[in-house]
């Protein structure tokens, strides 16, 4: 090997997580299933078993029952919104007033846009959780529009 500019020849196409001996091994584990595109293990216990013949598919909707997406009553924007502020206020900063949770927020570092959200809270008002904060955001809740709808 020659050393060039500080670093080795060779060195920049290999993984700078293990040492070279390792990075091999690792990779003439997965040879097989790289050329067989299919897990290649020996021993067959090893193998995750299929579905049995009659048992539903479990990675399957069934029948279209599953919904993904938003709540009933709730749009995407609002389901962000939700959870960028429950992200920043914990079970313990409830119940409080508006100004406490903007306190609580600036505590955990929570984002100027989270901050300045939580600002246009009523004053005189204390909120139980984030679903009470979010109505009176006013935002629509999964029980029901806000107070401006």
């Amino acid at each position: 090997m020659t050393e060039s500019g500080g670093q080795f020849a060779g060195v920049s196409q290999r993984s700078t997580k293990h040492n070279s001996r390792v990075d091999e091994e690792l990779e003439h584990d997965i040879q097989g299933m790289l050329k067989a595109e299919r897990a290649t293990r020996s021993e067959e216990w090893r193998e995750s078993e299929p579905v049995a013949e009659g048992e539903p598919d479990l990675t399957a909707d069934p029948g279209g029952a599953l919904v993904g997406g938003t709540p009933v009553g709730m749009d995407a924007d609002t389901v962000v919104v939700r959870a960028e502020l429950a992200r920043w206020l914990d079970r313990a900063d409830f119940p409080s007033t508006g100004p406490d949770l903007v306190e609580a927020a600036r505590d955990h570092r929570a984002p100027d846009a989270v901050v300045a959200e939580l600002e246009r809270l009523p004053q005189g008002e204390s909120f139980e959780r984030i679903g009470d904060v979010v109505r009176a955001l006013g935002y629509p809740t999964e029980t029901g529009p806000g107070p401006g709808a």
